[in-house]
């Protein structure tokens, strides 16, 4: 878990309002979209099914234009715009759907996902779901959500055995017939597995709901954020070797680290 801040508390405060800037922006481009019969979507695949819509595109470009804005030296990493250069030492990391498939089939489990990363990886971390209007955000061990009853502070769970473990990805076969069989054997293990739930699944463990989110083939923009905000309440998260995560691959997301302890055990004999 982080515990010292890389950046002033000033510099925190003001990193955290252009944050929440950004997730308002977003959400006022998607919800217009979401739910709606005529829904255009463009497939990103040549062969199976990765969709992208105007409303992460919209989304992407409202976010992009407050920070040019306000941050116009800081770096920016997005899954549709791509990367822009900057000179401060910052990068603010943004998926403006993460979890398009679930927004097109009208699920509320997709999110925007925003994070601020310096050399060293994310330090600042949001999970927004506008149709349910949750938000989750945190930093340096300090966590919170903000929905429809109040802003509550978020501590992950203090689960110490796998076998009272509840589990979650988002597709059943996780990534590889390898790394499909890995995640069985973990999830055999503990009490209950759930599916399908895109980055809510990470905000869930962050509020102390769950213990465990596994996935692989992800990108930085898919991670970054869900790192940041569960390291920030409490939570651990890796690659399956234990090693960091925030570049994306396989990740291994738990609630501390007696359980991580555990689920990397089963994990980490996947070949890297």
């Amino acid at each position: 878990m982080i515990s010292d801040s890389r950046q002033s508390p000033d510099e925190i405060l003001a990193l955290e309002s252009i944050a929440h800037l950004l997730a308002d922006s977003a959400r006022a481009a998607i919800l217009p979209y979401f739910r709606r019969f005529d829904l255009v979507e463009d497939n990103k695949l040549d062969r199976g099914y990765d969709p992208v819509t105007q409303a992460d595109r919209a989304a992407e470009c409202a976010m992009r234009a407050i920070l040019a804005r306000e941050r116009p030296d800081d770096a920016i990493l997005g899954e549709e715009y791509g990367s822009k250069e900057g000179q401060s030492g910052l990068t603010w990391v943004l998926d403006p759907i993460d979890g398009t498939r679930g927004f097109v089939s009208g699920t509320p489990t997709w999110g925007v996902l925003i994070a601020v990363s310096d050399d060293q990886g994310p330090f600042y971390g949001m999970i927004d779901q506008p149709y349910i209007g949750e938000r989750f955000f945190g930093t340096w061990g300090r966590a919170q959500m903000r929905g429809p009853q109040g802003q509550v502070d978020l501590r992950t769970r203090a689960t110490k055995a796998l076998k009272n473990a509840i589990i979650f990805t988002t597709f059943p076969e996780v990534g590889t017939a390898a790394e499909g069989a890995a995640f069985r054997a973990l999830a055999e293990q503990t009490k209950l597995t759930r599916y399908g739930m895109d980055c809510y699944a990470y905000a869930l463990l962050a509020a102390g709901q769950i213990d465990l989110v596994v996935e692989a083939g992800l990108q930085a923009y898919d991670i970054q954020a869900p790192i940041a905000l569960i390291e920030a309440a409490g939570g651990v998260v890796t690659d399956w070797q234990g090693r960091p995560a925030h570049h994306g691959g396989r990740a291994l997301a738990a609630a501390n680290a007696d359980v991580h302890a555990q689920a990397l055990a089963i994990l980490a004999e996947v070949t890297p």
